[in-house]
């Protein structure tokens, strides 16, 4: 999907990735995480910077150290993306390494992070053996490990970074997510 306007299609892209109304963890700041259910974040999301790519499963968990937290491991649900990016080399780079592993596994979305990388969204193995496998895979070309963690925060597809600059999204393949 490509959209030819300027304006944000933050909501319609989280609506395609996220059917429902799941519990959808984002955030404003890394510090930061609100989870809500799909329904209460509409009209918000093209202004948050972040967002969990999975549902979670509850509003609040407890974190390894004993805390309450919107955002844990304890209440993010089954990895339903694994989000790969990249911290060196040049945007080309970037974008010649994620058509690379979209050969191995199915390629839902790209985001430009509103700064120097591009952050490609690929649809998780039921398997969680063979989603390691391939993040390992990704890892070994330079991609950030960070992103293995269920929790981790990613890009929030066309939202807006904290200095103003919007996370266009690039490329978009909803047939991907036919299957899910």
């Amino acid at each position: 999907m490509r959209w030819i306007d300027e304006q944000p299609h933050t909501e319609e892209i989280i609506d395609i990735l996220f059917p429902g109304n799941p519990l959808l963890c984002a955030g404003l700041k890394k510090e930061s995480a609100l989870t809500r259910t799909r329904e209460e974040w509409r009209g918000f999301m093209a202004n948050r910077q972040f967002i969990v790519p999975s549902p979670m499963i509850a509003i609040r968990g407890k974190t390894k150290n004993g805390r309450e937290s919107m955002r844990c491991l304890a209440n993010t649900g089954t990895r339903l993306f694994l989000v790969v990016e990249f911290d060196q080399g040049s945007f080309d780079q970037h974008a010649a390494l994620l058509v690379h592993l979209a050969k191995s596994e199915p390629l839902a979305l790209v985001v430009h992070s509103g700064n120097k990388s591009l952050h490609g969204w690929f649809l998780a193995k039921k398997e969680e053996a063979q989603s390691r496998e391939f993040m390992c895979s990704a890892v070994s070309l330079g991609a950030d490990h960070a992103t293995w963690t269920r929790c981790q925060y990613v890009r929030m597809p066309d939202g807006r970074r904290d200095n103003g600059k919007r996370q266009r999204v690039v490329y978009f393949n909803p047939a991907t997510l036919e299957f899910k």
